[in-house]
C-alpha cells in the first residue's frame, strides 16, 4: 500500500500556527475529510481534514508544534487512487480581527496586536509544567507560561495562575489604572453567572487597549437621504426575487470610498515609529456583524471595484457565513476603514471605537424623519446620522468635520456613487 504524508493545506498568510490537539493515533483508520489535527491561530481554529481514506502509520507532529502550510502532519497508508489536499480549512470558533507582530512583555503577558484578537504564544511552551487544558487557556488569553511561577504541586501551572497572570497584565495595559475592586453582588439579591462568549471574553482586552491608546473623538452629521431612500426601495424589491437584499449599507460602503480617495488620511495607518503615515491604496472595507457570540467584522475587498448590488450579494452571503461561524482567515484580514451599522436596531448616535491599526470608522444608526428648513418652510426630510470616531494622533476635527460632510452629501445625491 502506498504511503502519504498529509501536509497543511493553505492557511492564508498565517506561519507557525500551533497545534492544539492531535485527533488520532498510529493505527487508526480514519475517512476522507475526518479531522487529524487541530490548529488554533488568533482568528479561529482550524481542523486539518484527511485527504482519503487510510490508516495512520505515524503522526508526524507533537502537541505544540508550530506549523505552517506544506509541513508535514500525519502519514497515511493509502491505496493508489489520486489524492488532492484540501484547499481551505474547516474553520471554528470564529474570532474578532486582525494578525499583527507578538512582543512579549515583561510581566509575563504577551503584547497583543493592536486590533483583534490575541496571536499564538509560546505555543510549544519547552518544559513547562502544565495540563493540555492550562495551555490552552494560556493560548486562547494571550498569556506566556513559559514566564509564570506555578502554584500547582511540584510547580505545575494552574488555571488560576494563568487568570492571575491575566489580571496582573490587563493593570499593566490599564497605564496603572487600578481594577475595579471585586465585590459579593449576591449579598444584594439573586445573581446569575453567565460566561461570556468565546469572541467577547478574548476581544474585550483589546478593545480596551485600543481605547486606552487611541485619542478617540467622535464626529457627527446628518444625511438628507430622501431622495436615496425611494431608490434603494426599488433596487431592493428587485433584488428579493433573486435572493438578496439591499440595504443602506451598499450605498454607505460606496460613498465612503469615494469619500477615502478625496481624503486619504483616513485611509491610513501610523507606522510603528509614529513618525508617518501608511496611506492605503486599495479600498477593503470591514463590516460589523451581529452574530450571537458577538461582533465580527469581515472585510469586503476592492469596494471600489464593485456595484452596489455586486456589494448587496457579497455582504448577505458573508453575513450568514459569520452567523454560522463558517470563516475563512481571509474573510477577516485586510480592512483599511470600518463601518459599524446600527440602523436595523435604532438609536441616535453613538461612539464607534476605531478598530486599531486603522485611524478611523463610520458609525450609522437608524434614520428618521425630521423637519428641515429649506430658506421658507420646514419641510419632511428623512435624515441619516452619521458618527465618525478617529485617531486624534492622525485626524484633527476640521478634517473629521470636512469628511464627514463630503459623505453626507455623496449620499445626498446618488448620482455621485458613479463618478
Amino acid at each position: 500500500m502506498a504511503q502519504l504524508d498529509v501536509k497543511v493545506p493553505d492557511i492564508g498568510d498565517f506561519k507557525d500556527v500551533p497545534i492544539i490537539d492531535i485527533l488520532v493515533k498510529p493505527g487508526d483508520v480514519v475517512r476522507t475529510d475526518d479531522p487529524l489535527v487541530t490548529l488554533e491561530s488568533d482568528k479561529a481554529t482550524m481542523e486539518v481534514p484527511a485527504p482519503r481514506e487510510g490508516k495512520v502509520v505515524a503522526v508526524l507532529v507533537e502537541l505544540g508544534d508550530k506549523v505552517s502550510e506544506g509541513s508535514p502532519i500525519v502519514r497515511l497508508e493509502a491505496g493508489e487512487q489520486p489524492v488532492s489536499a484540501p484547499s481551505v480549512l474547516a474553520q471554528q470558533e470564529p474570532e474578532v480581527e486582525k494578525v499583527a507582530a507578538l512582543a512579549p512583555s515583561g510581566n509575563g503577558r504577551a503584547s497583543p496586536p493592536a486590533s483583534g484578537l490575541p496571536p499564538p504564544i509560546a505555543a510549544d511552551f519547552g518544559g513547562v509544567n502544565a495540563g493540555p487544558s492550562v495551555r490552552r487557556l494560556a493560548r486562547e488569553l494571550g498569556i506566556d507560561l513559559g514566564k509564570l511561577k506555578g502554584s500547582g504541586e511540584k510547580g505545575r501551572i494552574t488555571k488560576d495562575d494563568v487568570r492571575s497572570a491575566l489580571s496582573a497584565g490587563r493593570g499593566a495595559a490599564g497605564m496603572g489604572i487600578a481594577e475595579i475592586p471585586a465585590q459579593d453582588f449576591s449579598k444584594f439579591g439573586p445573581v446569575e453567572m453567565k460566561p461570556l462568549s468565546r469572541i467577547r471574553r478574548l476581544s474585550g482586552p483589546f478593545l480596551h487597549r485600543s481605547w486606552l491608546n487611541v485619542p478617540h473623538v467622535t464626529h457627527s452629521d446628518e444625511a438628507d437621504i430622501t431622495e436615496l431612500e425611494p431608490y434603494r426601495k426599488t433596487l431592493d424589491s428587485a433584488a428579493k426575487d433573486k435572493g438578496f437584499r439591499v440595504t443602506m449599507l451598499a450605498f454607505l460602503m460606496k460613498a465612503s470610498v469615494v469619500a477615502l480617495k478625496e481624503h486619504p488620511e483616513f485611509n491610513s495607518s501610523l507606522s510603528p515609529a509614529k513618525d508617518s503615515l501608511i496611506i492605503k491604496k486599495y479600498y477593503h472595507l470591514g463590516v460589523a456583524v451581529d452574530t450571537p457570540d458577538g461582533l465580527v467584522v469581515p472585510v469586503i475587498q476592492n469596494v471600489d471595484h464593485k456595484g452596489i448590488l455586486e456589494l448587496s450579494q457579497e455582504l448577505g452571503s458573508l453575513s450568514r457565513k459569520m452567523r454560522e461561524g463558517k470563516i475563512a482567515p481571509s474573510d477577516i484580514q485586510g480592512a483599511s476603514f470600518t463601518i459599524s451599522s446600527l440602523g436595523g436596531i435604532g438609536g441616535t448616535n453613538f461612539t464607534p471605537l476605531v478598530n486599531a491599526p486603522e485611524v478611523a470608522i463610520l458609525g450609522v444608526v437608524r434614520s428618521s424623519t425630521k423637519p428641515v428648513w429649506d430658506g421658507k418652510a420646514f419641510q419632511p426630510r428623512l435624515m441619516l446620522p452619521l458618527c465618525v470616531s478617529y485617531d486624534h494622533r492622525v485626524i484633527d476635527g476640521a478634517l473629521a468635520a470636512r469628511f464627514t460632510r463630503r459623505l453626507a452629501n455623496i449620499l445626498e445625491d446618488v448620482r455621485q456613487l458613479v463618478l
